[in-house]
């Protein structure tokens, strides 16, 4: 069901050559960069028309506007489940407390005596939001996408989510629901790259926007890679991941079923586990025959995941070499199930997210734990964050120097213009006074040539 890589006895190899050791799942988004290529410029030229052709061929329903009627979103939140709403609900509650908390002030820092820099943080002005729709509907992703950029002060954001056939063409009614209920009411039926190319270059019903975030399929990531200058992207999101970095202290039921939770979104997903116990990796293949009958996608999905080449059980040594091992991997999603599990979640260098202990899983962070579930994938936790307030925030600097100000650092300026063959710069300065240096000197000091 999951195979086994044993990393014990010889010492850890060091960057790519461990990195390569790992599993990984197939992700080619430069093979998929093509296939999009034609569909993004189609809806660049036909607008809407695209959209709406585009719609009846991936999702099977023709569709008489893009744009989702406001009555349509109203209906959604007025027949949700009164269950679902308030878990939803506390979702939006929770993400606020934690995302209002990341917003960034204005801060004034005075270098000289009347020279000061300041950084302000500026939203950026229009957003597209995506919300994936094939196997599953994810209305946490809504949540998770509106509530930072709403909490950065973006004034204007849209979100797509694919047409549903079933639903007469409009996206599942949850998404509706989720977005009424945080006040977005520009939505749009439209998926995958088209939803990105209706984003990055506007059509009749939709203004283009600045950025596009949120979680997809190749397609959605292909798409991004493709706008990538043209507008901001979050990350170019591959499938899920989890790992499980566990010791002999963990609980096999807990890490099996923790395991299987991400399989379930799609056979793609990586479900990792990393012990120094065999004794652990036993007990929780001998978990996963049960809890894998159990459950629901389990030939579509679970089985496809665990069997895969991205998943694995891997051994080693100790909880050092643990470490190493899952900072080499990145993981979107790492859980802690270890002895002192605060302490080792601490030395984590490279997850999108950690969980520690027991009593934090994955999908506690999925839907109400306050954090994000947009995270980066693929590794790429070596470099990127998820999404947050931040990623919705540009900075902005503001000098403001007086006359004596610049006089003082002036001649230095000149020094290193003239030290990059760029004499217009110091030229620029030396305008400012053209009764010569203002140090004192008659004389600018340049650079002697070699």
């Amino acid at each position: 069901m999951i195979s086994r890589i044993d990393l014990r006895g010889d010492a850890l190899p060091e960057g790519p050559a461990l990195r390569d050791l790992l599993p990984r799942a197939d992700f080619d988004v430069s093979a998929a960069l093509e296939k999009v290529r034609p569909i993004c410029e189609d809806v660049h030229h036909r607008g809407d028309a695209a959209l709406i052709d585009f719609a009846e061929r991936f999702d099977g329903v023709r569709l008489d506007r893009v744009r989702v009627p406001a009555a349509a979103l109203t209906r959604a939140l007025d027949e949700l489940d009164p269950a679902v709403r308030a878990a939803l609900e506390e979702s939006v509650r929770r993400a606020r407390l934690v995302h209002r908390a990341q917003r960034r002030e204005t801060h004034t820092t005075q270098v000289v005596p009347g020279g000061t820099v300041t950084e302000k943080w500026v939203p950026v002005d229009r957003v597209g939001l995506y919300a994936p729709g094939g196997r599953s509907v994810y209305p946490s992703s809504v949540i998770m996408n509106v509530v930072p950029a709403q909490e950065a002060g973006v004034e204007s954001i849209a979100l797509a989510s694919p047409a549903q056939a079933e639903f007469d063409g409009l996206p599942h009614p949850t998404i509706l629901a989720a977005c009424a209920l945080l006040g977005v009411d520009e939505v749009y039926a439209a998926g995958g790259a088209t939803a990105v190319a209706m984003f990055a270059y506007g059509t009749e019903s939709c203004p283009p926007a600045n950025m596009v975030t949120g979680p997809g399929n190749i397609w959605v990531a292909a798409a991004k890679r493709y706008f990538t200058g043209k507008i901001g992207i979050d990350a170019e999101a591959g499938p899920t991941e989890i790992a499980v970095l566990a010791d002999a202290t963990a609980d096999p039921v807990h890490v099996a079923s923790d395991l299987i939770s991400q399989a379930e979104h799609d056979p793609l997903a990586a479900a990792v586990l990393v012990t120094d116990s065999a004794e652990l990796a036993d007990a929780v293949v001998k978990e996963l025959g049960p809890q894998v009958e159990a459950t629901k996608h389990i030939d579509d999905r679970v089985l496809p995941a665990l069997g895969g080449r991205q998943s694995a059980i891997v051994l080693v040594d100790g909880i050092d070499e643990g470490l190493r091992v899952v900072d080499a991997y990145g993981a979107e999603h790492l859980e802690i199930q270890t002895a002192d599990a605060a302490a080792v979640a601490d030395r984590v260098r490279n997850a999108g997210a950690v969980f520690v202990g027991p009593w934090s899983p994955v999908s506690l962070g999925d839907y109400a734990a306050g954090s994000n579930h947009v995270l980066p994938t693929g590794g790429c936790a070596c470099h990127s964050s998820g999404l947050s307030v931040q990623s919705f925030l540009r900075g902005v600097h503001i000098v403001d120097y007086t006359r004596d100000a610049l006089a003082e650092v002036a001649h230095h300026v000149v020094t290193l213009a003239e030290a990059e063959d760029l004499p217009a710069h110091g030229a620029a300065v030396k305008a400012r006074f053209p009764g010569g240096a203002p140090d004192g000197h008659s004389e600018w000091k340049v650079p002697q040539s070699k």
